[in-house]
Parts: structure tokens; sequence; C-alpha cells
């Protein structure tokens, strides 16, 4: 769980191409750093877009991390011709809360991460964006956390 843990509070640019969706312009995460440790640290999650900025407020290590989300950058580049555009649909209508990973020790010795995402949106018809949105963090997480598991695994102590 060590070195797991150690890969989900800060992890080195994820290589694997990004899917898809990330090539359309949504949002993609690329790498994450701590500055500090435990209850009041700060959480670095580099994203296409921008930095994500998390304030860690759950550290029980190696077990559990949460942390709030204090800023987030645009959800999306626009594709557009046009240079610079900003639309009012970027802002807040997709607002990242919270955030936590779980980390719990397998009977085999291996690891069983958990990631999860608290946001709020505000885009209608709500039921329709609703699951393009889940849809998104499920793909987001899976970046990340297919990225920590090769990392751990390369290091050959965890699962």
């Amino acid at each position: 769980r060590e070195t797991v843990w150690r890969n989900v509070i800060g992890f080195a640019k994820i290589t694997e191409p990004p899917e898809w969706i990330f090539r359309l312009g949504v949002a993609c995460p690329e790498e994450a750093r701590i500055l500090g440790q435990g209850v009041g640290a700060r959480r670095e999650c580099i994203f296409t877009t921008g930095n994500f900025i998390e304030p860690i407020t759950a550290w029980q290590e190696p077990a559990h991390l949460a942390f709030d989300v204090s800023e987030q950058p645009s959800p999306m580049f626009e594709l557009t011709p046009y240079r610079n555009i900003h639309p009012p649909h970027l802002d807040l209508a997709f607002r990242s809360v919270r955030g936590e990973f779980e980390l719990a020790e397998l009977p085999d010795g291996g690891t069983r991460l958990t990631g999860r995402t608290w946001y709020t949106l505000d885009i209608r018809p709500e039921a329709y964006w609703t699951i393009w949105s889940d849809w998104l963090v499920h793909r987001i997480h899976m970046r990340v956390l297919t990225h920590i598991k090769q990392l751990a695994e390369q290091r050959g102590l965890d699962r």
C-alpha cells in the first residue's frame, strides 16, 4: 500500500496517449504533485487545461486521502476557429467540489485503490448532461488509476 500511496499523493507525467475524448479538448489529467504533508498540505493535479488546487482535508497514510477543490481550470478547450474565445458555459457549468482516494489491503497482498469525485453541474437539461459528466469523470479516474497501477507494478511492491 505504501507504494500506491506515494503515487496517489503525487505521480509522474502520464505518458500513455490520451483517449479520443481528451484529444477533442476535454481536460485530461497529466500529473500530480503534493506540497507539504498531512491535513493542510496542497495537492496539485495538472490537467491539459490547467491545475486543480486541492487542499488536503484527510490524510490517513496509507489508507485514505481526501481533499477539497479550491481552484479548477476550464473543463475543456472550446473547439473553435476563433482565438481566445471563452464561452460562458465553461464557467461553473461543471464544478469539482471534492475528492478522495481509499486504499484497501487485499488478502493476496495487493492494494485496491478507489477514487471518488463530487461535483456540481449547472447546465440544462441536467439529466442529459449528468450522463456525459459521469462518463467523463469515470474516464478521468480510469486514466489516473491505471497510471498509478502501472507505476506501483513497475516497482514490484504492490498490485
